[in-house]
């Protein structure tokens, strides 16, 4: 796949060396000529360039752009004004990073797709939803094994973790499984919240909606999503 990050901080960089390290095309933009020179090597290609100027960024293969990730965070302002530029720019998927909750509703007004919060998400979690297709969220044990949130494929709806054969076929370990659970508030507003069974069973059913929490080695993760 091929990605755009914007804001070579130590977020960014991190998120755009594992990208790179994954096999996929990855520019990184910058406007500090010493970050842009510090991962030429680490990163496949580095730019240095102001993101909020609507001419040079146009110059950008946009179309060719599966995913641009806005990473700037020591200015919200030109994170906001390259946020909304590249919105405007109808790129295909569009995250940006938000420092505080004001923040973050900006975001959500301009309509980005997702939002990141480094100070809680770490670049190695990101680089595995963006990477795994189907991946909700990551731990990952060593640099081979991990433990994945991933969601269910649809073909498997209705059946039990026995019946999908996961451990056979692909040598991976459903730990548990998480539901969606319609709850009342006590003002008789619902609201759906994540039900996690406990410790999965062969016979637990599966369905459609719901999340399985798998360990195993990352090619293996990474062979069942792309088969499924």
């Amino acid at each position: 796949m091929k990605y755009i990050i914007v804001g070579l901080g130590s977020f960014g960089a991190s998120l755009g060396e594992k990208l790179t390290a994954a096999g996929n095309e990855v520019i990184g933009i910058d406007t500090n000529m010493n970050r842009v020179d510090n991962y030429k090597e680490k990163i496949s290609h580095t730019i240095r360039m102001d993101a909020t100027d609507e001419y040079t960024v146009s110059g950008l293969p946009l179309k060719d752009t599966d995913v641009v990730i806005i990473a700037i965070g020591e200015d919200q302002g030109a994170n906001i004004m390259t946020t909304a530029l590249f919105k405007n720019l109808h790129v295909k998927r569009l995250i940006s990073r938000a420092v505080n909750p004001l923040h973050q509703k900006v975001l959500e007004a301009i309509g980005v797709d997702e939002i990141v919060h480094p100070e809680e998400e770490t670049a190695e979690r990101w680089a595995k939803k963006l990477c795994f297709k189907g991946v909700v969220d990551s731990f990952e044990l060593s640099e081979d094994f991990s433990i994945v949130e991933v969601k269910l494929p649809p073909k498997y709806d209705g059946q039990s973790i026995r019946d999908i054969n996961i451990r056979k076929e692909y040598n991976l370990l459903v730990l548990t499984t998480i539901s969606k659970e319609e709850v009342t508030s006590f003002i008789g507003k619902t609201r759906k919240v994540d039900k996690v069974r406990g410790v999965a069973m062969p016979d637990d059913v599966l369905h459609e909606g719901d999340l399985l929490v798998v360990y195993g080695a990352n090619k293996d993760i990474k062979r069942f999503l792309r088969e499924s």
